[in-house]
């Protein structure tokens, strides 16, 4: 080495020390807070505005996009670095987002995958910030590049009912994949093994979502209340394909949807046994990040016919015998419109010749009514896009109509005439997914989550004209996708994730306790109890008790995510998730009906 050449090294070094300076780093510090703030605080309000869970879900990326913004104008760094630091960010996103599993490429890039790119990218300017060369951009990218790279090695089923991810590891076998295989190697295919018995559908006992009146309340039977003596009796379980779907029951047969790979179906089971009896195929499947895989409605058993809502869209009539087709639509062209966020999730209403559904269109289709036998489009009412509730049958004022709610209201329409006779007008903002409940004999509940409330109308008419008044507005009952339950002058229900229970004259609180997730519940009328079906999968047998939260006894029915609605009829107990399916006989205190 020459003589000069030293000074000349020399020279360069202290060039590039006055290059590159010491990163301005109060600034990420406090930004990094905020993100874990806003995605775990949020989450710990019970009582919150409706919309607070968007604060935790997109919290996180604004404040992301805050730390950008640092980089770039205040850091402190190079103008090369903030210039190739940026380009980096998006081509590190851009690498992530190639290598995610398809389940992972949705609603969680935004709420995980960025969110945690900027904070690692940030994490590692912060610990090299002192590191007064280019070597410092290249490390905080590839921090950045690991904490958003570790969501490529999971996938998701759906969130929670807190809105956390259900996340597994993506390699893993999923369960639909394992009750495929299973049935592969049984050999029970997927075409129909049997026929049913036609006239056990003429007189279904649980003809769809939620019972006869879309009330979940059970009646006729009383049970023991002591689980402790007389457990719950296992009879049979079986494992089957995703949905949130319920039971609809014309023993001895039932009726549900599942997914199953790339169909959508319709299956009959033995309701003895829990043997498959026929199953149809619709070509559909329907995923999104946040409710997950496979169909949302459940069925309604009619005159010897089964009606079924597919998430995708399409609205079936089938043989109940046997499952096969007697026609079908896709509501995406009927009623012009895409599948809502969610899916198409409106369990058919079937009165007298008609079968009707919410749409979710915004215009002039947002209830479409077909005929029952021909699938032929009979009216169509415009109603709020936002719902996830079904309609069903109310008598009021002396009249038969169809209830629904949405995030304008509620809403009661005359079906024979097909138009609106009533508007409660009371904007949520949001979703409503929850069935209205009537009072007899002119009193509506509207029960509304995520902030919002549950409110009871007074129906009036005048010259053949109805109009509605608030009676009560009540907060302290908020179920967001879980419905009310209504005994002996109470209600009982989710507030938020919590159970309560509230007085049906003016909606004050009486209790609130029990910690059971978004699960769901279903009334044993004249047992003076509550079965409660938690979000966790497990059966909690409550006293309907407006002085206590008295729990009676506990038992794990399923694995999993559970948000689908329980049902009872006679001494059986049908209970099922996006997984398996269980049947119990409960232990009564007096014989069954037949």
């Amino acid at each position: 080495m020459s003589a000069d050449a030293l000074p000349r090294k020399t020279t360069d070094v202290a060039a590039e020390l006055n290059h590159y300076k010491p990163l301005r780093i109060w600034i990420p510090i406090i930004l990094l807070g905020l993100m874990i703030f806003a995605r775990f605080v949020p989450g710990l309000v019970e009582d919150g505005p409706s919309m607070i869970w968007m604060v935790a879900a997109f919290g996180p990326l604004l404040i992301g996009m805050l730390v950008v913004l640092w980089w770039l104008l205040l850091s402190r760094a190079a103008w090369q670095e903030r210039l190739i630091g940026l380009v980096g960010i998006f081509a590190m996103f851009f690498a992530v987002f190639v290598l995610l599993d398809e389940t992972m490429q949705g609603p969680t890039v935004p709420v995980m995958t960025i969110p945690l790119g900027i904070g690692g990218f940030a994490l590692g300017a912060i610990l090299c910030s002192r590191l007064l060369s280019f070597r410092r951009t290249l490390i905080a990218l590839l921090f950045g590049f690991l904490a958003a790279g570790s969501t490529a090695l999971f996938r998701n089923d759906g969130v929670w009912g807190n809105f956390a991810f259900g996340l597994d590891w993506r390699w893993k076998p999923t369960p639909e994949e394992e009750f495929l295989a299973t049935k592969l190697e049984s050999g029970d295919g997927s075409q129909a093994s049997s026929l049913a018995d036609l006239a056990a559908f003429a007189s279904p006992q649980w003809p769809g979502f939620r019972g006869p009146r879309r009330d979940g309340s059970q009646s006729g039977l009383q049970f023991s209340t002591d689980w402790n003596s007389q457990p719950p009796e296992e009879l049979w379980r079986i494992p089957l394909g995703p949905a949130w779907s319920s039971f609809a029951v014309a023993e001895p047969y039932l009726v549900t949807q599942e997914q199953r790979n790339d169909n959508e179906c319709v299956v009959c089971y033995d309701a003895t046994s829990g043997e498959q009896v026929w199953v149809h195929e619709q070509p559909s499947r329907f995923f999104e990040g946040l409710g997950g895989l496979g169909p949302r409605a459940t069925p309604t058993i009619a005159q010897g016919k089964v009606y079924a809502m597919g998430a995708e869209g399409w609205l079936q009539c089938l043989d109940a015998s046997n499952g096969a087709s007697i026609w079908k639509v896709d509501l995406r062209e009927v009623a012009d419109c895409e599948p809502p966020m969610w899916g198409f999730s409106s369990s058919p209403a079937v009165f007298d010749d008609l079968v009707a559904v919410h749409t979710g269109n915004k215009q002039d289709k947002g209830i479409v009514a077909l005929d029952a036998a021909s699938g032929e489009i009979r009216w169509t009412v415009p109603a709020g896009p936002q719902s996830y509730s079904s309609l069903q049958t109310i008598e009021i004022a002396g009249r038969e109509l169809l209830a629904i709610l949405t995030d304008q209201g509620a809403q009661l329409i005359d079906p024979q005439q097909g138009k609106n006779v009533l508007i409660h007008e009371w904007q949520h903002q949001g979703y409503r997914a929850l069935q209205p409940q009537l009072i007899e004999p002119d009193k509506i509940l509207i029960p509304t989550g995520m902030g919002t409330g549950t409110r009871m109308i007074q129906i009036s008419e005048s010259d053949g004209q109805l109009t509605s008044e608030e009676v009560w507005t009540s907060r302290n009952m908020k179920p967001d996708f879980n419905d009310l339950l209504v005994h002996k002058g109470h209600i009982y229900g989710f507030d938020d994730s919590i159970f309560a229970c509230v007085d049906l004259q003016d909606g004050s609180r009486k209790w609130k306790r029990g910690r059971y997730g978004k699960g769901q519940a279903l009334l044993l009328s004249d047992s003076d109890a509550i079965l409660v079906l938690s979000e966790q999968g497990e059966l909690v047998l409550l006293q309907a008790n407006p002085d206590e939260h008295q729990e009676l006894g506990r038992l794990q029915a399923l694995q999993g995510k559970t948000w689908n609605h329980p049902v009872v009829v006679g001494d059986r107990l049908y209970v099922r998730n996006a997984e398996e399916a269980v049947c119990y006989r409960l232990k009564t205190e007096s014989p069954p009906e037949t």
